[in-house]
C-alpha cells in the first residue's frame, strides 16, 4: 500500500464567457484511473482521484474545445494503459503524449503512434536534488529514443524548473527533435522573468526550435485566483514567438500546491492575458494541429 498523499479533487468547471474558435485544444491534461481498472504506481508522489475518460471529456465540452491532449501522469508510472485506452477510444478529439524507458521497443512505439501518441515526456524536474515526481523517465533515455521518436516525428516534452534549462539546452539541440517545455518552465513568479533560466526559454522559443505550453499559472504563483504575478511569463512568452506556444488547462491540476483552480477560470485568464484573437487562434488552434496531428479547421473569425 503507497503512503502517497491524496490530491484534491478538480473543482467544477465553469464555462467560459466568450467560447474558444473551432478547433481549440487543450494540450495538457490528463486521465487517472479508474483505479479498479488501471491500477496507480506503488511508487507513486501522490494519489489523485479518480479522473476518467468521461470526467475530462465533459470538462472539455463545458471549455468548448474539441480536442485535448493527455499527457502521462506520474501516478501511473510507465503504465501508459488508461491514456492510451483514452485514445483509442476518442481518436477523432485526442492525441497523447506517452513515457516510455529506453529499452521499450521501436515496435511498442509504433504501435503507441497508431493510437494517437505523438510524444514522449521525460522529467528533469528536481527539487532537494532529487526528481520531485517518482515514476518518470530521466531526460538521460532520450539519447537511446530519439532516433525512433524522429521517425515516427514525435516531440519531447519536458518537465523542467528554468533554472536548469540552460545546463540541458546542448543535449537538447543535439537531439534534433522539437522540444516543448512544461508550464511556462515552471519558475516561481517571485523570481521574475529576468533570471537566466527564463531568459533561455525565450530564447529557444524564440529561435524556433522549442515551444512552451501556456499553462501552470497556478503552479507560478500562489496569487489564487487570477496568479497577477504569472502573467510577465506568459506576455513574454507570447511577445517571444506565438508560433511556438500552445495552451493547456493541467486537468485534474493533481498535487496542486495552493487553492485548487478553475480551469475556466484559467482559460479566461488566457483569454485576458492574450487579447489579439488572431494570436489566440494561432495558439490553441494551429500550433497544436501542426504539433499533435490534428486536422486545422478554417478560421471562424
Amino acid at each position: 500500500m503507497s503512503s502517497a498523499p491524496p490530491c484534491l479533487p478538480p473543482r467544477e468547471v465553469t464555462r467560459p464567457r466568450n467560447p474558444p474558435p473551432a478547433g481549440a485544444c487543450d494540450t495538457h491534461a490528463h486521465v487517472f484511473g479508474p483505479a479498479g481498472q488501471f491500477a496507480y504506481a506503488d511508487d507513486r508522489s501522490y494519489t489523485p482521484p479518480d479522473a476518467p475518460l468521461a470526467k475530462y471529456l465533459s470538462m472539455l465540452d463545458t471549455l468548448g474545445f474539441a480536442r485535448g491532449v493527455l499527457v502521462q501522469g506520474s501516478a501511473h508510472g510507465r503504465d501508459n494503459s488508461a491514456m492510451l485506452d483514452a485514445l483509442t477510444r476518442r481518436p477523432d478529439r485526442l492525441r497523447g503524449v506517452a513515457v516510455a524507458d529506453a529499452d521499450v521497443a521501436p515496435a511498442k512505439l509504433r504501435e503507441w503512434n497508431r493510437c494517437g501518441v505523438r510524444g514522449l515526456r521525460f522529467n528533469h524536474f528536481f527539487r532537494g536534488g532529487q526528481l520531485h515526481y517518482r515514476g518518470g523517465v530521466p531526460l538521460e533515455a532520450a539519447k537511446t529514443l530519439a532516433p525512433a521518436m524522429a521517425e515516427l516525428g514525435w516531440h519531447l516534452q519536458l518537465w523542467i524548473d528554468v533554472k536548469d534549462l540552460p545546463d540541458t539546452i546542448p543535449l537538447l539541440k543535439s537531439l534534433g527533435l522539437p522540444v516543448v517545455i512544461d508550464h511556462m518552465g515552471r519558475t516561481d513568479a517571485r523570481a521574475g522573468t529576468q533570471t537566466a533560466g527564463f531568459q533561455s526559454l525565450l530564447r529557444a522559443v524564440g529561435e524556433g526550435w522549442c515551444f512552451a505550453k501556456l499553462s501552470g499559472a497556478h503552479r507560478l504563483s500562489q496569487q489564487a485566483p487570477d496568479y497577477p504575478d504569472a502573467r510577465p511569463f506568459h506576455q513574454a512568452l507570447v511577445a517571444a514567438n506565438p508560433e511556438r506556444l500552445v495552451w493547456g488547462s493541467d486537468w485534474p491540476h493533481p498535487r496542486v500546491e495552493g487553492e485548487m483552480p478553475d480551469a475556466g477560470h484559467l482559460f479566461e485568464l488566457f483569454q485576458q492575458w492574450t487579447p489579439d484573437l488572431s494570436v489566440q487562434r494561432r495558439i490553441l488552434v494551429t500550433n497544436p494541429a501542426t504539433l499533435y496531428g490534428f486536422f486545422e479547421p478554417k478560421a471562424d473569425r
